[in-house]
């Protein structure tokens, strides 16, 4: 009887964390479609098929919201993380860094997540907090990558690393919002930042290094 209950259990929790995770990708996509100040709970049940009250079993639509923002923060910082892991070249890693920053389009769904979040920022702590968090590890990415590139002998930095990658992540804030809006393309803005990566570090990432992933 003992292991019956231990295995009902872990079915139990299987189902919820499984039920949870679908939720979770109806948050998104009643996000997507309504925007955040638009949303309601309603808005998320019919979404995941099912009544505002069982949504609220998972808690209240602020801390749904959160937690998609989270995730969402989590997936693009993976991503690109991994992106530039592929690479030993600082070169590389800085192209690909570039690369895996900028939206695809006005239909990039995980970058329209993390902006439809974004003004929630100047009022809500929380979110700030999130906010916050996203830019450092941003900031932190490409320090690493231009600190390595110095070592190389590939970089020749005109400002400390951490001020240049603080500048990357802040020209790609600005820019992103021009590619969601579809007033600016992807490839416009991957020259943009390739521009300014000449001017601080002296190396074009858009020239082929001749060097495979390591």
């Amino acid at each position: 009887m003992a292991a019956k209950s231990t295995g009902s259990t872990k079915n139990g929790r299987g189902g919820k964390e499984a039920r949870r995770a679908q939720l979770a990708e109806a948050v998104q996509r009643a996000l997507l479609a309504r925007g955040l100040e638009g949303l309601r709970l309603r808005d998320v049940a019919d979404e995941a098929g099912v009544t505002p009250a069982a949504v609220l079993y998972y808690g209240d639509l602020d801390t749904l919201v959160h937690e998609t923002y989270q995730q969402a923060i989590t997936r693009y910082s993976q991503d690109r993380e991994a992106a530039t892991d592929g690479f030993a070249d600082a070169r590389l890693k800085l192209r690909a860094c570039i690369d895996k920053g900028v939206a695809t389009g006005p239909d990039d769904a995980l970058t329209r997540l993390l902006f439809e979040h974004w003004p929630r920022c100047l009022r809500d702590a929380k979110a700030a907090a999130l906010d916050s968090a996203l830019t450092e590890r941003q900031v932190a990415i490409y320090a690493s990558i231009l600190v390595l590139g110095q070592a190389q002998g590939h970089f020749t930095l005109q400002d400390p690393p951490r001020l240049i990658a603080a500048n990357f992540v802040a020209m790609e804030d600005g820019y992103q919002m021009e590619v969601l809006a579809g007033r600016r393309t992807r490839n416009e803005v991957i020259a943009a930042l390739s521009s300014y990566a000449r001017a601080a570090t002296g190396h074009d990432p858009g020239a082929d290094t001749g060097h495979e992933a390591g």
